[in-house]
């Protein structure tokens, strides 16, 4: 039961085995902080405290998608509406000093305030399948790199000529498995993506790679992306404004999910190769005097408006299965 008459906004402050909670109420005064212990207990402990305080009307926390993720789960699905903090810039955290109490009231005030607003995502469909099963291949790939890295810079054979061979013919080994290890990931990966969003697949230069980044990004509940300008921001493509006296221009945005920016930079040289409509942008945006850089803003910017009307009717959680 929650305490009559009393608005309150809960933050946390999520770690590995303790989240620190705080209280504030409707005008940001603080109330409270208590620590939990990360379990389904403490998960439970946590929320009667929070609703001793008042009636909870939101709850910030930052983390949602790691130490957080089962916290944010577990208040969701009992009607607590949580909220996804980014964690304080470094100035702010200069200013106001830096302790697991502080952060939890930040993240509380955060909400209060409007400067965070984000919906956590809810993973548990088809793409949590999918960012899970590219966990493995992501970590292959890099092994595979750095093996082959190891063998190219083996110099000179004759000395010790016998133990060089031996290492290459080992490290070879490990290649060839790391290789078939990857073409395992991708043969799973391809039907789940192309389930998960089948008209994203199909867009020129949009591979099961870089679509299954973008539904990463997006989460499975995509609807938590309120415009496609949120789509953009998110992805480091929104346009930052870089004018100054009379030079009116933009600049690359150099925030936002770098693994979603680099989907759009792959998916944008592609086109930028083999797609006509694309080649003929570029062609005409360079006669008018733009550089290459801020043509290729302007095309992940394009590519994400693109990409985001797709994203919309993907992701749907996956049935569950018949007993």
């Amino acid at each position: 039961m929650s305490a009559p008459g009393i608005a309150v906004i809960g933050g946390v402050d999520t770690h590995t085995d303790i989240h620190q909670a705080a209280v504030i109420d409707s005008v940001g005064r603080h109330l409270d902080t208590k620590s939990f212990e990360t379990t389904s207990a403490g998960y439970e402990q946590l929320l009667a405290w929070l609703r001793a305080q008042g009636e909870v009307i939101a709850v910030g926390m930052e983390g949602t998608g790691a130490y957080g993720a089962e916290l944010a789960r577990f208040l969701t699905a009992r009607g607590i509406a949580v909220v996804e903090v980014d964690r304080p810039d470094r100035r702010a955290r200069r200013a106001q000093g830096k302790s697991d109490p502080i952060d939890a009231y930040a993240a509380a005030t955060a909400v209060l305030s409007g400067r965070a607003s984000g919906t956590p995502k809810s993973r548990n469909g088809i793409v949590e399948a999918i960012r899970a099963l590219r966990v493995v291949r992501k970590s292959a790939v890099k092994a595979r790199t750095q093996t082959i890295n190891q063998i190219r810079p083996a110099g000179d054979l004759t000395d010790p000529a016998f133990a060089a061979k031996t290492a290459l013919r080992r490290l070879a080994r490990r290649y060839q498995a790391l290789q078939q290890e990857i073409k395992e990931a991708d043969a799973d990966l391809a039907p789940l993506v192309t389930r998960a969003a089948p008209s994203l697949v199909a867009l020129p230069g949009v591979g099961i790679e870089t679509a299954g980044q973008l539904l990463i990004t997006a989460g499975d509940n995509p609807d938590r992306l309120r415009s496609e300008t949120s789509f953009a921001h998110l992805c480091a493509a929104a346009p930052i404004p870089a004018s100054s006296g009379r030079t009116n221009r933009h600049r690359i945005n150099r925030g936002g999910d770098r693994h979603a920016n680099s989907a759009l930079y792959t998916i944008v040289l592609v086109r930028m190769q083999y797609d006509p409509r694309t080649r003929d942008y570029v062609a005409r945006r360079t006669a008018e005097g733009m550089s290459t850089k801020d043509v290729m803003r302007c095309l992940k910017r394009f590519v994400a408006r693109e990409v985001y009307r797709h994203l919309k009717t993907a992701g749907a959680p996956a049935p569950t299965p018949a007993t």
